[in-house]
């Protein structure tokens, strides 16, 4: 697995196998994690603590969204390199994926920490869960550097061939702030402002494991002196290819600064608490998703790059077969037993009223939701940017941003719940299409190539 090249001579399944169970493995460890930290925070601090959790949302959107922007078009970029057998290419991409991460995070945090109450008040924070939230993300932004660099980081790790060290440095991370939160919220009595503590400790120590790993000279592709100079036509093409997943978290800020406004109208504080409860529910089953298209995603960034299609095809049926297995199960758990999953979180009766009805609505479109992040993602893998932005702009901006406008005028409260999984359907139906014309027009080679099975 330390050889990349294997990418183009393997069987497909054990590829994604190898490579989908760690990258899963990491994600899901990653988001129960924000379950157990919310669980903490709710029984600790109360319940108004998890509304302001909700209200960082789409700062934390922001903050993936400029991470991603480098990280994944980063990744993406340098397993496409690999699969030309440029070793010289993906190790400059490596050095100038560094510098811009930490570039990256001092501008972002730097202007954020300046305007932060403002912003969160935009963000529908008000004069009882501004406190909380201010506390959290105070600490998160003075972070930011060692965020940025260890997430960076570990996506290219991933796409170089060490899916196994990337997901250890995720366990390494999970682990080291499952066992710091509730230490720093409930002994320390530091409540969110611990929690907040708890996560950028952890991060620090898995940017360390991940910075060890590109300074061993056993690794693949490891840090030179050379390829930290900027180089224009790098810089230009990671944000190319990156721009995907930025647009996506950027639109998802926009998205859910209008959701929060939306609640706080028609349900108020308690609402946006109880989309905070479904959004962690709901992400459970999307970053295993998102851990499958991170296991593809050097599969078909390779053999993309090699011109080997029919292993590109190969890799996204399993995908997708996968990803929608997995929110089939996301639909009937949420739907079935609503109650057991809100009532981690709080023993508010109000508010596990509200998060029971948002869980049942927001799982309603899982069914098709696995196939359609699959294949957004599919795109932005094998280097079409504008095809993977419009996809993930179809979703926020032209069926949920209507939706959220409309919906809530005729069923109030329910409307804005109900705008969710519309959109959802809406957005898959558009992925489907994009996905066959690609196949019909842009796909065409033979399919006599190795290791398909």
């Amino acid at each position: 697995m330390n050889n990349p090249h294997v990418l183009g001579e393997a069987p497909i399944g054990k590829l994604l196998w190898q490579y989908s169970i760690p990258a899963i493995i990491g994600m899901t460890l990653t988001s129960l994690y924000n379950i157990i930290d919310s669980i903490f925070i709710g029984h600790g601090v109360g319940a108004l603590a998890i509304t302001a959790l909700a209200i960082t949302f789409p700062l934390m959107n922001l903050l993936i969204a400029f991470s991603t922007l480098v990280g994944v078009g980063g990744a993406t970029l340098s397993s496409i390199r690999l699969g030309q057998k440029d070793q010289h290419g993906a190790e400059d991409i490596l050095g100038n994926v560094t510098v811009m991460c930490v570039v990256n995070a001092v501008v972002f945090g730097s202007i954020s920490l300046i305007f932060l109450d403002p912003i969160l008040y935009f963000f529908g924070a008000t004069d009882a869960t501004i406190g909380y939230a201010h506390d959290f993300m105070e600490v998160i932004l003075l972070g930011t550097p060692i965020s940025y660099v260890m997430i960076g980081l570990n996506n290219v790790m991933r796409a170089t061939g060490y899916p196994k060290k990337a997901m250890l440095s995720s366990m390494l991370t999970v682990g080291c702030n499952i066992v710091f939160a509730p230490l720093f919220i409930f002994w320390f009595g530091w409540g969110i402002r611990g929690a907040a503590i708890a996560t950028i400790l952890s991060q620090f120590i898995g940017m360390i494991w991940v910075l060890y790993h590109f300074c061993d000279k056993k690794s693949y592709i490891r840090f030179k002196r050379r390829c930290f100079h900027l180089k224009r036509k790098i810089i230009g093409n990671v944000f190319a290819i990156g721009m995907s997943p930025f647009v996506m978290n950027v639109c998802a800020c926009g998205i859910t600064i209008f959701i929060n406004n939306s609640l706080l109208t028609y349900g108020g504080d308690l609402s946006i608490g109880a989309f905070g409860i479904l959004n962690r529910i709901q992400m459970l089953f999307v970053m295993i998703v998102m851990g499958i298209t991170m296991g593809m995603q050097p599969i078909t960034g390779y053999n993309y790059g090699a011109q080997l299609f029919s292993r590109v095809k190969h890799t996204l049926k399993l995908g997708m077969i996968a990803a929608t297995l997995i929110t089939v199960f996301g639909f009937l758990v949420g739907e079935i037993f609503p109650k057991m999953f809100v009532g981690m979180f709080t023993t508010n009766d109000e508010l596990t009223e509200q998060a029971t009805v948002a869980l049942r609505f927001g799982v309603a479109a899982f069914p098709v939701v696995g196939a359609q992040i699959v294949i957004t993602q599919f795109f932005q893998s094998i280097g079409k940017a504008k095809i993977s932005i419009f996809l993930s702009l179809s979703r926020q901006l032209l069926f949920l941003l209507p939706g959220l406008a409309l919906l809530p005028l005729a069923y109030d409260l329910n409307g804005v719940w109900l705008s969710m999984p519309v959109s959802d359907f809406l957005a898959y139906a558009v992925a489907a299409w994009m996905l066959v014309y690609h196949y019909r027009h842009k796909m065409k080679e033979p399919s006599s190539q190795p290791g398909v099975s």
